[in-house]
């Protein structure tokens, strides 16, 4: 009945644990939830007024494919003043969510058996998509001693002549690390010659902590200019997960033109109202509000690595970006999805698998929430880890 190509996708396993935590919560259950991927933080006041003043106007009609001109001007003006990065306003299109920028992008590139690099641990919807539109993920496996970064030579050890894409995210989710500039270079200097184009995800490029700088990738070189389609949005940095607001970036007009088309005949444009929500976070508005939410990650972090670094037989790799923590269980548990079941049901505490980030023997935890929730559900973290028999 289904056809073969819904029946590849498998389930998000982040979503999965999230709903399935909401679900004990709701049955009255003291369920600790450290699986959200979303600030919990209210949408700045500046946005909802934007997004008011809208409805009020009558901005209820369809929009051009890409979106407003208004909103692909703030777009250009962001690009331009945070990353270095020179765009038309041809060149960019908004879409449902970062989600949706990446669905996109490999539907319109990938054909049967073409390849896309993904570095290892990765975020759970790269690989479905690539596999959904026919494609094979070629995973690089990175080590926690090089920061979960994938280095210049298992880049070029993993390139083929069936190589299509490159899907790169930083700061990343799930490990929270970032690329140097001088690190960016030295991958797009390997792929110098070669029709690889660079999906970019640069979604948490605002929480960053210790002075830690964030590059773009294409900004490195007019060689990544040119092959890179620069992602990024609103849903971490601007505390608007629901409103579903992406764009994405390319100097690649064919690949531009296909978006459009395929946005064309699915979603034709993104909600209108969003739509002017976003200008003023994307033109400086809410940028108090955006620091004030990095100050309070960057608290959690610190108080969350103290408890967790005095957790024996465990280790924890210390993030410079995004909100969360990618913790190494291999000593005790090599089984992430045992774990993280047993987790839940005995204490209530709902993190995520690292196997689902293609790295077994971690788990992912997100400090996306309360301070006091994250001091009580590390302490039952805690003791499940000092009495855990395998």
């Amino acid at each position: 009945m289904l056809s073969k190509k819904s029946q590849v996708l498998g389930e998000s396993i982040t979503l999965a644990i999230t709903a399935l935590a909401n679900e004990l919560k709701a049955k009255g259950e003291d369920v600790i939830s450290f699986s959200a991927g979303e600030p919990d933080f209210d949408t700045p006041q500046a946005l909802k007024d934007a997004a008011i003043f809208a409805i009020q106007k009558g901005c209820a009609q369809y929009t051009p494919i890409a979106g407003i001109k208004e909103l692909l001007d703030a777009i250009k003006i962001k690009l331009e003043r945070d990353n270095k990065l020179v765009y038309k306003t041809s060149e960019i299109i908004t879409n449902v969510g970062a989600k949706h920028s990446f669905f996109q992008c490999i539907e319109c590139l990938i054909d049967a058996d073409e390849e896309a690099i993904i570095p290892a641990p990765y975020w759970v919807s790269y690989p479905e998509m690539v596999k959904y539109a026919g494609g094979r993920p070629v995973f690089v496996k990175t080590k926690e001693e090089n920061g979960f970064k994938m280095t210049p030579r298992e880049l070029e050890n993993s390139l083929s002549d069936k190589t299509k894409i490159l899907i790169l995210n930083s700061p990343s989710n799930p490990a929270g690390c970032i690329y140097s500039k001088d690190e960016l270079k030295a991958l797009s200097q390997v792929l110098q010659g070669t029709k690889v184009i660079v999906l970019s995800d640069e979604m948490y490029e605002k929480i960053r902590y210790d002075g830690v700088a964030f590059h773009a990738f294409a900004s490195v070189s007019e060689d990544a200019l040119q092959r890179t389609v620069t992602i990024n949005g609103l849903s971490k940095c601007g505390a608007m997960p629901g409103w579903r607001f992406g764009y994405m970036a390319s100097k690649n007009k064919a690949l531009i033109s296909a978006v459009k088309k395929l946005q064309g005949q699915s979603t034709s444009n993104i909600c209108s109202i969003t739509q002017h929500a976003a200008i003023p976070a994307l033109l400086g508005a809410c940028d108090a509000d955006i620091e004030a939410m990095r100050s309070a990650f960057q608290n959690r972090r610190d108080k969350a690595l103290e408890i967790l670094n005095q957790i024996p037989k465990i280790s924890v790799y210390k993030p410079e970006g995004a909100f969360y923590l990618f913790v190494n269980i291999s000593k005790i548990q090599s089984d992430s999805m045992k774990f993280c079941k047993e987790l839940l049901e005995d204490k209530k505490v709902a993190v995520v698998p690292g196997v689902s980030f293609g790295m077994d023997g971690y788990f992912r935890l997100s400090y996306a929430t309360s301070e006091e929730s994250i001091l009580r559900g590390l302490e039952r973290l805690k003791n499940f880890i000092e009495n855990y028999k395998i």
